[in-house]
This record gives C-alpha cells, structure tokens and sequence, in this order.
C-alpha cells in the first residue's frame, strides 16, 4: 500500500489503472467496471468518426486553421458511450441514496418539474428574440416573482441572479446604492456572524465594504452582547444567515433587525436555507431588508453539478427602487422588459445598474414554478416542517451514540462534533470515508468552522422514515465500530470503491489539473 503523508492507507501501487480495483485481473469487480482517463485510453492513431476535407473551399480561419493534431483520443460510438456510463456507475446520486450534505438541501426533484422545462415554449426561445413572441415566457417570470414575494412578504424582487453568490452580490450592491444615495457612503462595515455561510463575507468585500466578525454564543447563535458592541455609525448592514449553518434558528432574528435598523445599516438575511422556513415564516416580518433564495435548493432544480443557478433577491420598501435591470412588468394587457435607466426611472426606480447580459435562468424559473404549483401552499409549508422533522428524528437517533454540538432542537439539519471519537484513533475524515464503504455519501464534514470535527447532516423532507432509519442504523454501528476498537476499518476506508485513499493534503497542496501523457524517454537505473 502507498502511504499517504499522515502515515495512512493510500492508493495500492499496484493498481491497474485509476478507478480500477487491485484484486481482480481485469480491474472490474462484478457490475464495477474499471474506467481510465478518456486521454489514457492512448488511441491516438484512429478515429471514431471521419470527415472528408472539403472540396474547393478555402479556409475562413487564417492563421488560426490548426496545424496540428488535437490529441483526443479517437473512440468509436460504442466506445465513448461505455466510457461516460461507465463514469457515471462512479457517481454518487440523489437517485441512489440518501444525501445527508448538510446546508446544501440535496433532495429529490420531482421528473414532472424537469418535464415542463423543457417544453418548447421555454426551452428553445432565445433571449434576442423580440418580446412579443415571448408573452408566455415573461408571465411565468411574473407569477413566480409573484410568490417569492408572497412568500417573503417582500414588496420586490430581482430575478435576474443567477446564483446564491450572485444573489447576495445584487442585494449588498442594492444596500450600498441605498447608503450612498443617503449621502451616507461612510458606512462601509458590514457585521457578519460566525455562523453565516462563507460566501457571506466575501461578497461584502467584493462590495468594497470592511468585515467585522461577531462571535457564536454557547448556544450557537449570534452573541447579543458583541453584536451590541460592534453597532456603530460607520455599520452598513449585517449579513446573517437563517437558519444558520449551525441548523439552528436565530432566535433574536426581530431584536437584531431592530437594533440593526436603529443604528442607520441594513439587514441582509441569506436565504441559502430557506428550505427549513419556507412557507412557514416571512422574512419581512421578521425585519429583513434583503434576502436570495436558491432555487436550486429550495425550489426543484438538480443542484450540486456545479450549473446552472438561480439566485432571485427579494429586497424591503428602503432597497426596492435600487432594484438592478432588466426586469419585467406588466404594461396594460402584456408584459415588457425594462433595459435602460430612464426606462426604469419612468417607472419610479433607480436601478444601482445592470448585473447581466440577460435576464435570468428560464429552465430554474420554470421548474420552480412547476413545484410551487404542485405542492400549493399547503404543500409548501409541509415540505419544510417535514425537512425540520427528519433532522430531529436524526439528531434524537443519534445523540447517544454521537455528540450533538448543542443543546435542544434544530431546524434542517442536525450538527454533530467528533468527541464521541475521543481516544479512538479515528476522525472525522475516517469516519466519512468508512460511510462509503457502507453506500454512503459522507455528511458535510469539518463545516461549520465553529465546531471541532463538525459533521452536518441534513435529510431534506424527500426521505422516508425507513430510509432515514437505515442511515441512522449505519452511523449508529460505526459509531460502535470506533468505540470498539477497529481503527483499521476507518482508517484503511474506503475500501470498497474503485479509487482508494487519497492522500487529501498533497492533492490540496499540489492539485493535477491537467493531463499529460506518460513520458516515454528510459528512466535511468538507480
């Protein structure tokens, strides 16, 4: 076995090929069949299929016309669909298991949903097309901007994010616009708990605005004491996250929105979580001034591929008119885009600019709509009760077998710390890589950075009882497997996937980010 540099279990050397298992002759195991780089493959000399060059027609490319090979691998068909289905029998998958990725809400997504976006009326339009031919397209954009707002108790929202990060940055940017038309462009701290998701302070810098960091209580919510400490007239605004990363409701949520208020700033609420609260409780209410969601967690879209996001802005009566272009209203009997600043100022805003080439994400727009409509309003309220009930069934199976890391109940996710793995040898990234072995994605490990060892665990709503029971099983024996002593279990782990153990620090440190082929020049002898 290769050893990696904390003297644990790597890769064996012997391993026929990446993604490959070291004790069958062929590198396949059953069902499992072993897949190299599609560059390692080495079938430089052929290809899958072949294009005559054409005939009397002079390049159009100049001195760009390629000189050389491209160095692809040439497959035919049967080739290149094995070898991406094979890639993909190495995935893990919503459609496989249980997800328990903490503050992501991975859930099911009903088919229907992905079905209506793709109609053609909303799948095959173009965003140049002129916007008489897309009267359908701009109502649903309408209506769904209809019931965020609804559902936020909001008076505006911008649609056009096109992510969680992008969100924020529309609402920050919207908050600054605010500050400066009230002559008050000296307010450039922004007070952000420890508890709030990492992209919360980044987008605050990236506004060119100054981050103060409030500490966590016992309890694991924002100190009212140093919150009180840090107001000041130079504050701009809080971003705070609810739920919090921690799972845990922020229950001073009205004081702190009053108190923010007071001291002249704003109040940005993170809305990455709103999968614990929707339908349930209206941000508005509780003091909020700007909020995103994200639709691909919240509201149906296939989320953790890395694309597309959906990330609308709600924002209170103080921010709505600094609302960033386009956007689409309903004029008389039909709708419109508003594009340009004397557009919008016509209709009573004043846009802080223009954050996209284009409006927004059509396919999130549509699928959101498609689950809003299907689940109803009731629909809505016991999907979030439901994703609050399952992480408290969670938290009160596997509180004596593993440590909570705070008193009391949680919202949508349950918060676990790595001192029941005290004097075990075993930790935190062990124990993950041994729920592997057992079909598992691992939970959200070492995040929130507030808790030792933090191991989050969220089950969303989609799951039943059964098969949140049968995760909960599986943690609870590898508790007791640690406990009992069987380090090697866990540290050797995962041992039953094609790609072995990894030494995390030096792919970290020294990260291969681009293929090269196997030097073929004789290694001279040692």
């Amino acid at each position: 076995m290769a050893m990696n540099t904390q003297g644990r279990p790597s890769r064996p050397l012997h391993t026929p090929d990446p993604g490959a298992y070291d004790d069958t002759f062929s590198g396949s195991k059953g069902l499992d069949q072993a897949e190299p780089l599609i560059f390692e493959r080495q079938t430089y000399d052929k290809t899958g299929v072949d294009f005559e060059a054409p005939k009397g027609k002079p390049s159009r490319l100049g001195a760009l016309e390629r000189s050389d090979d491209l160095g692809l691998p040439g497959l035919s068909e049967p080739e290149a669909m094995r070898h991406y289905v094979r890639l993909s029998r190495k995935n893990y998958a919503i459609d496989i298991g249980l997800y328990p990725l903490g503050s992501c809400t991975m859930k099911h997504n009903p088919r229907l949903n992905e079905k209506l976006a793709r109609l053609p009326g909303f799948s095959d339009i173009h965003p140049l097309q002129p916007q008489s031919t897309v009267q359908g397209a701009f109502e649903l954009i309408g209506d769904l901007a209809h019931w965020l707002m609804t559902l936020t108790n909001m008076p505006t929202v911008a649609m056009s994010p096109k992510a969680g990060a992008h969100g924020e940055l529309c609402g920050m940017m919207a908050i600054r616009a605010a500050l400066d038309a009230r002559g008050e462009s000296h307010r450039r701290r922004v007070l952000v708990p420890e508890s709030a998701h990492g992209t919360n302070p980044a987008t605050a810098v990236q506004c060119g605005f100054h981050v103060d960091e409030i500490p966590a209580n016992a309890i694991g919510r924002v100190d009212m004491e140093a919150f009180k400490a840090k107001l000041g007239d130079d504050v701009a605004a809080i971003m705070l996250t609810n739920p919090n990363t921690c799972g845990l409701f922020e229950s001073d949520i009205r004081e702190i929105a009053d108190l923010m208020h007071e001291a002249g700033g704003y109040f940005y609420c993170d809305g990455a979580n709103f999968n614990a609260i929707s339908g349930r409780v209206r941000p508005g209410d509780l003091g909020v001034d700007a909020m995103h969601f994200n639709l691909h967690k919240t509201y149906s879209t296939p989320h953790g591929g890395g694309g597309p996001g959906s990330g609308p802005t709600v924002l209170s009566e103080a921010l709505a008119k600094f609302a960033p272009l386009p956007f689409v209203i309903k004029d008389g009997d039909s709708w419109r885009m508003v594009e340009d600043e004397a557009d919008a100022k016509a209709q009573g805003a004043d846009p802080f600019g223009r954050m996209v080439a284009f409006h927004g994400q059509m396919g999130m727009f549509t699928r959101a709509m498609s689950y809003m409509l299907s689940h109803g309003a009731d629909g809505l309220k016991m999907a979030s009760e439901d994703a609050v009930l399952n992480a408290n069934y969670v938290l009160a199976r596997l509180k004596n077998v593993m440590t909570p890391s705070f008193d009391g109940l949680c919202m949508h996710e349950a918060l676990f710390d790595d001192r029941f793995l005290k004097d075990t040898g075993v930790t935190t990234l062990d124990f993950a890589k041994a729920m592997i072995d057992e079909g598992y994605h691992p939970m959200t490990m070492y995040f929130p950075l507030v808790v030792h060892g933090a191991m989050l665990i969220e089950p969303t709503e989609s799951e039943s009882k059964a098969s949140v029971d049968r995760f909960c099983d599986t943690l609870e024996a590898l508790a007791g497997a640690a406990k009992a002593g069987e380090t090697e279990r866990f540290t050797a782990a995962p041992r039953f996937a094609p790609a072995k153990r990894l030494d995390e620090t030096r792919a970290a440190r020294q990260p291969v980010l681009r293929w090269t082929p196997p030097s073929t020049d004789a290694q001279a002898a040692e």
